[in-house]
């Protein structure tokens, strides 16, 4: 079982339940939380260890913070146009002017970053 529980108002936010909940399901389940919930968390803690961490989940973590530190930090959209506009040029510009780093995410199993 995976349990994803909110520090801060101590909701459970899912519990998945699996034969096994590897690296990808992670961040599978932490890409459908965010687009439930509008955001992604400040930041992520396991409890089982540093066995864990892995490349998947550090790299959804590293894409989730350049995207809030590049784009959501530094603009405000009026309307959701606007913001569509603006996250989708921001998202080709990562993949055109930055191939290296889509390339470490596509390299993930599971649903794409792009």
């Amino acid at each position: 079982m995976l349990n994803v529980i909110d520090e801060v108002t101590r909701k459970c936010l899912a519990i998945e339940v699996h034969s096994t909940n590897d690296t990808n399901d992670v961040a599978r389940i932490l890409d459908r939380l965010v687009a439930e919930r509008g955001m992604a968390p400040g930041f992520v803690r396991f409890d089982n260890g540093p066995e864990f961490i892995a490349h998947a989940v550090a790299d959804w973590s590293r894409f989730n913070g350049r995207f809030r530190d590049e784009l959501l930090n530094g603009h405000h959209f009026d309307n959701l146009l606007a913001a569509r506009v603006g996250i989708e040029d921001w998202r080709i510009d990562y993949n055109s002017n930055r191939p290296q780093a889509a390339q470490r995410l596509d390299q993930i199993p599971g649903p794409r970053h792009s």
